[in-house]
């Protein structure tokens, strides 16, 4: 593309003049990659409660508690956590699973959940992007003692 030395594309388009040769110029446009579909953490709700209140009391554990679903039966709570994280979960009493996309887009696209009367306890618009792992697995060990030191008092 020759050029007479202006840029002639939108400054908000991410386009940046690139010299190719003497009085030739491109335009390199910067396209982001696709985000990595995240992976799910799932854990009994009254667990889940507990551990988000808990990273919130903590905000300053990295970066604090991501987006995190609820299902329609009130049973389960999910954790948006980063890609790879099933690969070593092993925290009984919880399960993750990659997500490999489907029923989330993160960016410009939808982030609605699919599944029957699913939906956000914490939506992704409203918190960070996911929890971290160690921040999530030290949460719910101190949720679970939690609970079992509240249900040994009755």
């Amino acid at each position: 593309m020759e050029s007479t030395g202006t840029n002639t594309a939108p400054a908000s388009s991410g386009a940046t003049p690139v010299a190719v040769a003497p009085g030739v110029v491109a335009v390199a446009v910067a396209v982001a990659a696709p985000a990595e579909a995240p992976d799910l953490v799932t854990v009994p709700t009254r667990q889940g409660l507990e551990a988000v209140d808990i990273i919130r009391r903590a905000a300053s554990l990295a970066g604090g508690v991501g987006p995190v679903l609820h299902d329609g039966s009130g049973d389960t709570l999910g954790f948006l956590v980063p890609p790879g994280t099933a690969d070593a979960w092993d925290l009984p009493g919880s399960a993750c699973t990659q997500t490999n996309g489907r029923g989330m887009r993160f960016g410009d696209v939808d982030v609605s959940p699919t599944a029957g009367d699913t939906g956000w306890l914490l939506p992704p618009e409203a918190v960070g992007p996911v929890t971290d792992p160690e921040v999530l697995r030290a949460a719910l060990g101190e949720a679970a003692r939690l609970i079992e030191a509240a249900d040994n008092c009755r």
